[in-house]
């Protein structure tokens, strides 16, 4: 049995950082997945080990911690001398510069492109809108010309239609919901420049040097990828990366790796019965939530999927 647990989701940001440091340093674990949103009563036994009902706890032998950067940066250290050598660096002035930019992740990263990511997630597809070349198209290549006109139009036609026979309470309700996008939409713009000024420093950064941190992947490029990847997959968001040389050539290289394509694999839903009722779905939770991990897993996996495309 592994001494190392992570209790957690894969989906968490926090959680999905440590299982990549984990295959990046070849260190056996076992991930017990929690449902962190389905409350106490999913699983009591894991609010015994953490009252307050974290995201994300880390067991190491004696070793009890919660916060994901201070677990990447147990697990570099007490684990320095297998898997990638690179983490935390060798001498004093390449792991300041990797606690430098851990840090900048920290504050100046992860806010805004949390809640960039929260936001998306809420917002319908077409919000907000994605910016138009100069022909009128998206980035999808749908002509968005009239779109909001037209929108306007079908609205008052069926307020036309209804009269003034629409109940009070739905045009509370839908006013609601609107407000609730314009701010939502508003968040994410303002979050948007914020995060723009930040990928500017890092595109001149990564200028002169192939990471953030030097000429090795080490963990402040790692910390960023839970965030960074959701917004990379989202057309509505994906040009932070792509309309900046460098930092795209770098996104290519970290999103890339396989360790964190594995992780990604551990993050998509596991497959359920149909079954609606609470105490079987809580079973079939905590039985496939304690899986055992090692490097060799996923660079199986990693082959099994490379003979599927050739397959295919």
């Amino acid at each position: 049995m592994a001494s190392v647990k992570v209790f957690g989701s894969p989906t968490s940001a926090e959680v999905a950082r440590v299982l990549m440091c984990l295959f990046e340093k070849d260190v056996e674990f076992q991930l017990i997945r929690v449902d962190a949103y389905r409350g106490p009563k999913r699983m009591p036994q894991y609010l015994k080990l953490q009252p307050h009902g974290e995201a994300l706890t880390f067991e190491d032998e004696n070793t009890t911690l919660s916060e994901s950067r201070g677990i990447l940066r147990h697990i570099s250290h007490k684990y320095a001398k297998q898997g990638n050598p690179d983490l935390i660096g060798t001498g004093a002035l390449e792991r300041a510069s990797i606690e430098q930019w851990l840090q900048t992740e920290a504050q100046s990263f992860d806010s805004p492109s949390a809640e960039m990511v929260y936001s998306l997630a809420l917002l319908p597809p077409n919000l907000p809108k994605q910016p138009t070349d100069n022909n009128g198209f998206n980035s999808n290549g749908r002509d968005m010309a009239g779109v909001g006109s037209n929108a306007n139009a079908s609205m008052a036609a069926r307020q036309q239609r209804g009269g003034s026979q629409q109940p009070m309470a739905s045009q509370q309700q839908q006013q609601g919901s609107a407000n609730k996008e314009e701010e939502l939409v508003r968040v994410f713009e303002q979050r948007k420049k914020d995060l723009e000024k930040l990928l500017d420093i890092y595109e001149q950064r990564l200028e002169e040097a192939r990471y953030l941190a030097g000429d090795n992947f080490t963990i402040a490029d790692l910390s960023h990828l839970p965030n960074a990847d959701r917004l990379a997959n989202d057309p509505r968001s994906r040009r932070l990366f792509e309309s900046r040389k460098n930092v795209s050539r770098w996104w290519a290289e970290v999103s890339g790796r396989d360790t964190w394509q594995y992780v990604k694999t551990l993050q998509r839903p596991p497959p359920t019965d149909g079954s609606n009722n609470n105490n079987g779905g809580q079973q079939q939770h905590m039985q496939g939530a304690q899986d055992g991990h090692n490097k060799n897993q996923y660079q199986q996996q990693h082959q099994h999927q490379q003979v599927q495309q050739q397959r295919y």
